[in-house]
This record gives C-alpha cells, structure tokens and sequence, in this order.
C-alpha cells in the first residue's frame, strides 16, 4: 500500500477507473455476442435492431479509449456486412 497521502488518492481513483472500464468492456462485449446469436439464429429483423443499438455503445468504447478507433469500425464493418448478407 502506497504511503504518501497522492499516491494512496491515485490508487483508489485508478481502482475506480478500471472498475468503470471492466464494465464498459463487458457492455461491449455483450451487445456483440447478441448481434452474433441473432446473426446465426437466422432473425436478421432483430440482428439489425441490435446492430443500430449496438452502434452507440461500440463508438463510445472507442471515444473512452477501451478499444481503438479502428477496431470499432472493423467491428460495425463486419457485423453490418453480416447482416447484409442475411437472406
């Protein structure tokens, strides 16, 4: 455990942070295994519900710095192309 009073408030605020970003990174994680299942299970009316939900939290995880900007844009890309190519 830190002594000095800045590094003891620097660890409980990076403690916070990363509880914040564990919760953010399973969120996003989450809403991409749900577009996935709809994917495979054949409902593209609500994999394209979820998708257009989805999309919000993607370009936030990217905007926090969780992911980076190119691997939400590779994510939206390839999950759209998906739904796409539903028949």
């Amino acid at each position: 455990m830190a002594n000095i009073a800045s590094a003891r408030k620097r660890a409980r605020t990076s403690e916070k942070s990363r509880q914040r970003n564990v919760a953010m990174r399973s969120k996003f994680r989450t809403h991409l295994k749900n577009i996935i299942k709809a994917i495979d299970a054949g409902n593209k009316e609500e994999a394209t519900k979820l998708y257009q939900d989805s999309i919000s939290v993607i370009d936030s995880t990217a905007q926090k710095g969780l992911i980076h900007a190119n691997k939400a844009a590779r994510h939206k890309q390839r999950l759209n192309a998906r739904i796409r190519a539903m028949a």
